[in-house]
């Protein structure tokens, strides 16, 4: 029930997101109909417009929701677009750079952060894909932006998600998806959705020799295994974290537990906060825009707005996050170096361990390396067998040592 509950008051926002845009966007269609002449050619049909504000005399009209003011939501999108692709650009090499130079400076230490760094790398190439996609949707589509469209939404968000179930699997113990596991596991489930769209556009495309066109129903119908990466990664999210939450131990790990459970706590929210994103966006396409007969005016920017506001949860949720708890967990390990030199000798790193201790060791068992090296006082080591000699045994006497009998169960005890 709580969580049915969390699901719906994600959903609101969500639905408001969409809807307030879309609603502008319908007055500022209505108030631009009447300025329109619409011609035809071979290839696509082109509309010029007698003025746009915002945007050039010669300006093809694809190109038009990238700086129309009237149509205000396009130049929102793509600047909300740009600040994610930088950012995500900015983020990435601020990790090699900070990878590179844990690496270099403790190699012995770090030299197991390769698989994860790679993860890592991916998935934000993934979501400053996602942002870079934005713009094949808000340009009006045509025969070059269709392939672009129907290929790499699928194989970005693919990408992405497959990183995140990787990572699920290697924070839950899985074996195959440690070390450098986890981006070979996350590349081979990358692959699966690249070889579904490169079928779609070789059947198309080049069997079936049609202009590349789809509808709606195709377009959802070609994310269905992006739909099931995205249900598997939140469902073992969610093992994670109910792990991660109800796990106690008794060991001094405090800090890595709460680590983990802030981890498994973001990794959770930013996968069901994309499900709520993918649900609404579909619901909208499908359902949504013809029943308020706004298809297809709507279709692209219920896609665009999906895109954005899906980048942006997958690069601070967890893009983000996790660079910043990668670098703190390497920064703490950086500072305080694992040592076991309390487990063979006295440390000072150990309370107690270096005390002086007071009274007599047992010195049977000290050879003359030990005395050399520790210093003792005793002039001569004697062995607590000295003077014993095989010739004293008494022959008749018994030296068996006396050992304890088992009750006879079959009978009862005699009081």
């Amino acid at each position: 029930m709580k969580m049915a509950f969390l699901s719906a008051m994600q959903l609101l926002p969500m639905v408001l997101f969409f809807y307030v845009p879309l609603t502008c966007l319908c007055q500022t269609a209505n108030g631009n109909s009447n300025n329109t002449i619409t011609t035809s050619a071979p290839s696509l049909n082109v509309t010029f417009q007698k003025s746009v504000p915002g945007c050039g005399s010669e300006l093809n009209l694809i190109y038009r929701h990238l700086c129309d003011r009237r149509a205000a939501w396009g130049i929102v999108l793509e600047t909300l677009a740009s600040a994610g692709f930088l950012f995500s650009i900015a983020l990435l090499l601020g990790l090699l750079v900070w990878s590179m130079w844990i690496c270099t400076s403790s190699r012995s230490q770090h030299s197991s952060i390769g698989g994860t760094v790679a993860c890592m790398t991916m998935f934000i190439l993934a979501t400053a894909g996602i942002f870079a996609i934005t713009f094949s949707f808000i340009i009006r589509l045509t025969p070059e932006t269709c392939p672009t469209r129907l290929f790499l939404f699928s194989v970005l968000f693919a990408l992405a998600f497959s990183c995140l179930l990787a990572r699920c699997l290697a924070l839950l113990g899985f074996g195959a998806a440690r070390g450098w596991g986890e981006p070979a596991l996350a590349l081979g489930l990358f692959t699966v959705q690249v070889i579904i769209s490169t079928q779609w556009l070789i059947v198309v495309l080049v069997r079936d020799k049609k202009p590349c066109e789809y509808s709606q129903e195709e377009f959802v119908m070609l994310q269905i295994y992006v739909l099931c990466l995205l249900a598997i990664s939140l469902i073992l999210s969610l093992l994670f974290l109910r792990r991660s939450c109800s796990t106690y131990s008794y060991s001094y790990t405090g800090a890595i537990r709460q680590q983990s459970r802030e981890h498994a706590t973001l990794l959770f929210l930013t996968l069901l906060t994309s499900a709520c994103v993918w649900v609404v966006w579909i619901t909208m396409l499908v359902r949504g825009n013809p029943e308020l007969g706004r298809r297809p005016q709507w279709d692209d920017p219920v896609i665009s707005i999906a895109l954005v506001t899906n980048g942006w949860v997958l690069l601070m949720g967890h893009g983000l996050s996790q660079v910043a708890l990668f670098c703190r967990g390497e920064a703490k390990s950086k500072d305080i170096p694992l040592s076991f030199a309390g487990w063979t000798s006295p440390s000072a790193d150990i309370p107690g361990l270096a005390s002086q201790k007071h009274g007599r060791e047992n010195g049977s068992f000290e050879s003359d390396s030990d005395k050399s090296r520790g210093g003792r006082l005793e002039q001569s080591l004697r062995s607590p067998y000295d003077g014993f000699s095989l010739s004293e045994i008494d022959t008749e006497r018994d030296y068996n040592i006396p050992r304890p009998q088992t009750t006879n169960y079959r009978e009862p005890y005699e009081y």
